[in-house]
């Protein structure tokens, strides 16, 4: 196993610079992140019930789940881009489908299906206080329903329609009632087959293949970077880039705080995980950064921050940046690199799903280049 350490400003300038190019399709579970800032000093007390009416005095809201990705491949500067999901026809939608759209984010591959609910994480907070302590408790809206053949079925013509105009395509898989969400067995299964033919991996040499896709315009891009995020099932994927987080890799169900899994466990782990899916793997540790396969191991240092810090959305924030910069053509460490400087930078955001811009990454690229000299013990001059 061998450390990444070597990304100069001149490298990360060349990966930044062709995000403008970039075309990247999101398929997964949209859901509307709809915040209530309330005002403690308003609260009234009800006549009839006695209980306090908590004052309601903004409405804000966001694309989040697989919209939180959107989010933050819009704010890095991403060409094109794409939704493919479902909604509901109710407000939520409404909210969602305009959100997405002030992201240049095309909503028309996202389907209205008026039998289901948009889902929606309601979250209520103290505005005079933007830490995690200033969260009310939060209101799910979610389909416990399985997800019908048809629209199945249309998801997966979706994908087929932009596969020949894209340069990645990201796998959001946030509902956890199996075969509730956009990402079923069928969908999953379509995906690993389409991965297997048109995907930027082969499965047994472990880079890029470059397999032609079925289009008359040679114009567009021969492959394609698959990658999955799933709450509850990274093991169902195959072919396709997975990131599970250190815990998944080595199947640790409910680890306490604080806890983390040993190097050398998670290497054995990833190994193991590589073989099966078929396609790299990117273990995420935390604050510690990635561990990456491609097939050969490699440890990808995390940007240490300091001061209150706000995980939400972070994973979705890392696979951004990580896939975006693989579709510009970085290495899997490089890229894994660029995913670490955009989560550090979003954490820092309170009370917010935070993004990180562009210009935002040099600098933070300094810091985490002072970091690992410092852990080597280098000196470099100029610095």
């Amino acid at each position: 196993m061998k450390t990444f350490r070597e990304m100069t400003p001149e490298r990360l300038g060349e990966i930044v610079a062709r995000f403008p190019q970039m075309r990247i399709a999101v398929i997964g579970d949209f859901f509307l992140d709809k915040y209530l800032d309330i005002d403690p000093g308003l609260a009234e007390v009800s006549l009839e019930t006695g209980k306090t009416c908590h004052q309601v005095t903004r409405i804000r809201h966001s694309p989040g789940a697989a919209g939180t990705v959107v989010s933050n491949l819009s704010a890095l500067g991403t060409g094109t881009l794409y939704a493919i999901g479902f909604t509901g026809e109710d407000g939520e939608s409404y909210d969602l489908r305009r959100d997405l759209a002030a992201m240049r984010c095309s909503t028309e591959h996202l389907v209205c299906d008026p039998e289901r609910m948009t889902p929606t994480y309601l979250k209520p907070r103290d505005k005079t206080d933007p830490s995690l302590a200033g969260e009310h408790n939060r209101y799910d809206t979610k389909n416990r329903a399985l997800t019908t053949a048809e629209v199945q079925e249309r998801l997966v013509a979706s994908v087929d329609a932009l596969l020949p105009r894209l340069d990645a395509l990201i796998l959001a898989d946030q509902v956890e009632e199996k075969d509730c969400g956009v990402i079923t067995t069928r969908v999953a299964e379509a995906i690993a087959d389409r991965a297997r033919r048109f995907g930027s991996w082969d499965s047994e040499a472990g880079r890029k293949s470059g397999s032609a896709l079925p289009t008359p315009n040679s114009q567009l891009p021969t492959r394609v970077v698959f990658w999955a995020d799933s709450r509850r099932r990274i093991r169902q994927f195959r072919n396709v880039i997975i990131k599970p987080n250190q815990f998944e890799a080595v199947g640790w169900e409910s680890p306490p705080p604080d806890a983390s899994v040993r190097v050398s466990e998670l290497v054995k782990a990833v190994r193991r995980l590589r073989e099966e899916i078929g396609a790299p793997i990117v273990a995420t540790r935390g604050a510690e950064g990635m561990l990456v396969s491609d097939p050969a191991i490699t440890l990808v240092p995390g940007v240490r921050v300091e001061g209150p810090i706000d995980p939400t959305g972070a994973g979705d924030s890392a696979t951004a940046g990580t896939v975006l910069a693989l579709a510009a053509g970085a290495t899997l460490p490089e890229a894994a690199l660029v995913g670490n400087l955009v989560a550090s930078i979003t954490v820092q955001q309170l009370a917010t799903t935070g993004v990180a811009r562009p210009g935002e990454l040099p600098p933070r690229l300094g810091v985490w280049l002072d970091q690992v000299a410092g852990e080597r013990g280098d000196f470099r001059a100029g610095r």
